[in-house]
C-alpha cells in the first residue's frame, strides 16, 4: 500500500497590520521611557558625584575634589563645574591646571564674574603676564563663543529673505523691508571680526606644569631655551609629534611637551 504524504496546511503566522502598529507604538513608547530613565539615572549619578567632589572639598580633600570635578568636566562640561574644578586645583596647588579650568570656564561663559575674579587673583598671586588679546579676540569674549555664530546666521539669513521674499512670492515691498534687510546685513558684518577673534583664540593655552622647559627642537634631548612658568598663557603655532610649539609672554617661543599643554577651548 503506497504511503500517501498529508500535508498540513501552513497557518499565516504573520500578526495582524493594527496589532503590528500598535506592538510599533508601544515599542517606540518603551524606547523613549528608557531613554527618560537613562538620563534621570546620569543626571542622579552627576548630582551625586558633585554632591560628593563638594563634600571633599569642605572636607580639605582637594586632591579627591580636583578628581571628581575633572570627571564630571568631561562628561558634562559647563562653566559651573569647571569653576569648581579650578579652585579644586588650586587648593591642591596645581595653579596651571586651576587657571586652565577658570579660562575654560570663561571660554563657555565670558559673564561668569566668579572664574573671572579668580584669574585676577591667580595671575597677580603667580606674578603672571596678563592676557594679551588683538581688538578682535577681545571683542570675541563679549559674548559666548556659540552665540556669535547664531547672531552671524540669523542676521544674514533674515537679511537675505526680506531682500529676495518679497519679489518670489509676489509681496509689496514696504520700507520696512528694506530697514531690517539693511540692519541685518551690519549686524552680520559686525559679527565677522568677533567669528575670527572666536578662531583665533582656540590657538590659545596655558601652560599645566611648573617650570616647563622650553626646547629649540621638538625632542627630548634638544638645547633648553627657558622656562614657562605653571599657568602662563601661550599661543599655539604648530604642532610636531608629541610636541607643540608655542609662544608666550616677551615673544618666547620653544617647543614644550604637548601633555604639559592644554588650549582653553578644549574641553
Amino acid at each position: 500500500m503506497e504511503d500517501t504524504a498529508v500535508r498540513l496546511p501552513i497557518a499565516d503566522c504573520r500578526l495582524p497590520i493594527g496589532f503590528r502598529r500598535a506592538r510599533a507604538r508601544l515599542s517606540t513608547v518603551v524606547f523613549g521611557w528608557v531613554a527618560v530613565a537613562a538620563l534621570a539615572l546620569s543626571s542622579r549619578a552627576s548630582a551625586d558625584t558633585f554632591r560628593e567632589a563638594f563634600d571633599a572639598y569642605a572636607a580639605n580633600a582637594p586632591e579627591q575634589s580636583a578628581a571628581l570635578f575633572r570627571e564630571l568636566a568631561t562628561n558634562q562640561p559647563s562653566a559651573g563645574v569647571l569653576h569648581n574644578l579650578g579652585n579644586a586645583e588650586w587648593k591642591s596647588g596645581q595653579a596651571g591646571e586651576a587657571i586652565l579650568a577658570w579660562e575654560r570656564a570663561q571660554w563657555l561663559d565670558p559673564f561668569n564674574a566668579n572664574a573671572r575674579a579668580n584669574l585676577r587673583y591667580a595671575r597677580q598671586t603667580a606674578q603672571l603676564p596678563s592676557p594679551q588679546l588683538a581688538w578682535y579676540e577681545m571683542c570675541s569674549t563679549w559674548l559666548p563663543v556659540n552665540a556669535w555664530a547664531w547672531l552671524a546666521a540669523l542676521s544674514f539669513w533674515t537679511a537675505l529673505a526680506l531682500v529676495l521674499l518679497p519679489g518670489v512670492l509676489r509681496w509689496r515691498k514696504a520700507d520696512w523691508h528694506q530697514a531690517v534687510a539693511a540692519a541685518g546685513f551690519a549686524v552680520f558684518l559686525l559679527t565677522i571680526p568677533a567669528l575670527l577673534g572666536v578662531h583665533s583664540r582656540t590657538k590659545l593655552g596655558i601652560i599645566r606644569a611648573k617650570d616647563t622647559p622650553l626646547r629649540l627642537t621638538p625632542t627630548r634631548d634638544a638645547q633648553t631655551l627657558g622656562r614657562l612658568p605653571a599657568g602662563e598663557l601661550v599661543r599655539l603655532e604648530r604642532e610636531r609629534g608629541g610636541y607643540v610649539y608655542v609662544r608666550g609672554a616677551n615673544d618666547a617661543a620653544g617647543w614644550v611637551e604637548r601633555a604639559q599643554f592644554g588650549t582653553i577651548s578644549s574641553l
